[in-house]
């Protein structure tokens, strides 16, 4: 059985920094996130741990490739990305975890 995926961005609370990631398991690795599992990671360095975008996808395959052009793209892209479906930058774990 294929497993799906799931492509997200996280940010700080004055949303300097982005992180763009990809996972199977959104629920884990969010809370992953938030108690700054590993604590040398960029995103606990940077306390990224406000979900403002995400994804899902049928296959693990295709959110890998959608993770690498998010990536490749610019920071604009990325704020209009959230934007198009997050304006107003809300912390969207909530919705996460009722899934």
């Amino acid at each position: 059985m294929e497993r799906g995926g799931t492509v997200y961005i996280i940010t700080n609370f004055t949303h300097t920094t982005l992180y763009t990631g990809v996972t199977s398991d959104i629920m884990f690795r969010i809370k992953e996130h938030k108690d700054k599992e590993y604590p040398k990671s960029f995103s606990a360095k940077y306390n990224t741990v406000k979900l403002v975008y995400f994804c899902s996808y049928d296959s693990i395959e295709e959110a890998i490739a959608e993770e690498k052009r998010i990536k490749g793209g610019s920071r604009k892209k990325k704020i209009k990305l959230i934007d198009s479906m997050n304006p107003e930058w809300k912390d969207l774990w909530e919705i996460v975890k009722e899934w």
